[in-house]
């Protein structure tokens, strides 16, 4: 029997420092898009299938650290490193608006509904903006344990979850009270959570540990070591038999939900990798590394990949014959706006930044 041949990577250039944060946009009717975060201050919107360059996003002084888009793609959010989260025009790259606050902002997310912009960071605060009454003040809920790493929305915008990069676990919040009505309890810190698309499942990656939770009776449903530390997970969408995680190792691991065991391994990146995502059809997923690519991935059939390698003392099913496929993008801006000159932030504030 022929061996199957390995797809090589999209692999999308542009960004000049670690790409640390994916977000992929629903169906639309016209296609579907991925925004990057980087800490190049620059956000860049593609096309979802093809990893091609539509934009760029001008305006922060600091590391952008989160980034989303609304359901239609027709904005964008991004959280930065210069004490503010915007707001933009997704089909011109304007800014429509900017929400100062006092510290890093780290994580935002648009609402189901598209209307509200929730927003955490170095504050410990979690702030809901109205999109509809854009320079009325936020509602603010500031009883997070530490500082906020990540935030989502669930339940139809009726519950909001974060996590602290201080402290273990992830908070499911009431968003009518205020108040944690459930913690997912974990050991190390989640740098990672996601809402499936059909809403039955969160994702978090914490350690060397993915889990698999019910995002309405709140139980642990799965959970899986890893052999290296993991940054980001992202379970398949459309069937939901396997998740991807991706960490310390530079390696992008393909799993299967129900066993836990590896059915691929894609090595490409030359730096940790710190986010992925799977695209809204579950096709194809994205990773986005310290090494300032994005790599688009085409998700074969079930054990598909033949070959074996060793890595930290573990047996791997990797993709050893995967060759590298390099598209050039080549940089513009989406306005002709000069960048804005030297940044006000103090040098204190970069450092933190970059920790």
């Amino acid at each position: 029997m022929d061996k199957k041949k390995a797809v090589a990577p999209l692999v999308c250039h542009g960004h000049s420092r670690p790409v640390v944060d994916l977000f992929y946009s629903p169906i639309t009717p016209d296609g579907f898009f991925l925004i990057s975060a980087s800490k190049d201050s620059t956000p860049m919107l593609r096309n979802g299938e093809t990893g091609d360059w539509i934009g760029t996003f001008e305006g922060h002084k600091g590391a952008v650290w989160s980034c989303c888009l609304d359901k239609h793609a027709l904005r964008a959010a991004s959280a930065s490193a210069d004490f503010s989260a915007k707001l933009w025009d997704a089909l011109t790259g304007d800014v429509l608006h900017s929400f100062d606050h006092k510290h890093i902002v780290r994580a935002c997310a648009f609402s189901e509904d598209t209307h509200l912009l929730l927003t955490g960071g170095f504050e410990k605060i979690l702030r809901i903006y109205d999109l509809n009454r854009i320079d009325a003040p936020p509602r603010e809920i500031d009883s997070s344990p530490g500082s906020v790493r990540t935030v989502a929305w669930l339940h139809s915008d009726q519950t909001l979850l974060s996590s602290s990069g201080d402290a273990g676990g992830l908070r499911l919040w009431d968003v009518r009270s205020g108040k944690v009505v459930q913690t997912l309890e974990t050991k190390f810190p989640v740098t990672s959570a996601e809402v499936s698309q059909d809403g039955r499942y969160i994702t978090t990656a914490d350690g060397s540990s993915v889990k698999f939770w019910d995002a309405n009776h709140f139980g642990l449903v799965k959970s899986y070591d890893l052999s290296c530390k993991v940054e980001s997970a992202s379970l398949e969408p459309k069937f939901g038999n396997r998740f991807i995680a991706g960490g310390e190792d530079m390696w992008v691991h393909v799993f299967d939900f129900h066993t836990g065991e590896e059915i691929g391994c894609n090595k490409g990146h030359h730096g940790p990798v710190h986010c992925l995502r799977f695209s809204p059809g579950g096709e194809s997923y994205a990773s986005g590394s310290e090494d300032g690519t994005i790599r688009i991935w085409q998700l074969g059939p079930l054990g598909q990949n033949e070959d074996n390698s060793t890595a930290n003392g573990s047996i791997l099913n990797a993709k050893d014959d995967m060759g590298e496929v390099t598209q050039k993008i080549e940089e513009l801006d989406v306005s002709e706006a000069k960048k804005t000159e030297e940044t006000q932030i103090d040098g204190a504030v970069e450092q933190v930044a970059d920790a």
